[in-house]
């Protein structure tokens, strides 16, 4: 009886773990964006080959997000990172308008995919600092989120030098009723 109770409490009081996959194109900025959320601050960064994985916590909510690489080579091994994922964060370069068009077509093939079915997609607009970036309603255009009818989405535009705060990720998963 007691650990009845106490399985309750935890589920009402609890901690709540997520599993986050981020994906996006190379140089989108998905480590860094990764590490702002970790350590509140920017840090160097290498192009990723393979993933880095972090734990990002957030009141009572424990974020295990996964940075996977985005070169062209990378992207097919995406899918090995499908299973359990809750949520979904695509890091587009909101400046790099040339390959807008390459990065719906990546988001579109991920979405596609059965073990995604369920996770809530959080798409950083990300570069906004920069002159020529496109804004967050632009590139929910470009990327066809509008077209997604079964599916929990949501927008953030952002830049490394904005306050990111972790709530951003607390905000779209109360959005999105995880």
């Amino acid at each position: 009886m007691g650990n009845m109770f106490a399985g309750l409490f935890k589920n009402l009081f609890g901690k709540k773990e997520m599993r986050i996959l981020m994906v996006g194109l190379d140089a989108a900025g998905k480590t860094t964006i990764l590490y702002k959320l970790k350590l509140g601050e920017i840090v160097t960064t290498i192009p990723t080959i393979g993933f880095n994985v972090e734990t990002v916590e957030y009141k009572n909510i424990s974020f295990t997000v996964w940075d996977v690489g985005g070169q062209d080579k990378i992207r097919p091994l995406w899918r090995h990172y499908f299973q359990n994922t809750q949520g979904l964060i695509f890091v587009v370069d909101s400046n790099d308008r040339e390959r807008v068009n390459e990065a719906r077509e990546e988001l579109t093939r991920m979405l596609a995919e059965d073990e995604l079915r369920d996770a809530v997609l959080l798409v950083f607009a990300n570069k906004q600092d920069l002159p020529n970036a496109m804004n967050a309603a632009e590139i929910t255009d470009k990327l066809g989120l509008h077209s997604l009818r079964h599916r929990n989405w949501y927008i953030q535009a952002t830049c490394h030098q904005l306050a990111f705060p972790t709530a951003v990720l607390s905000q779209a998963r109360s959005r999105t009723s995880l």
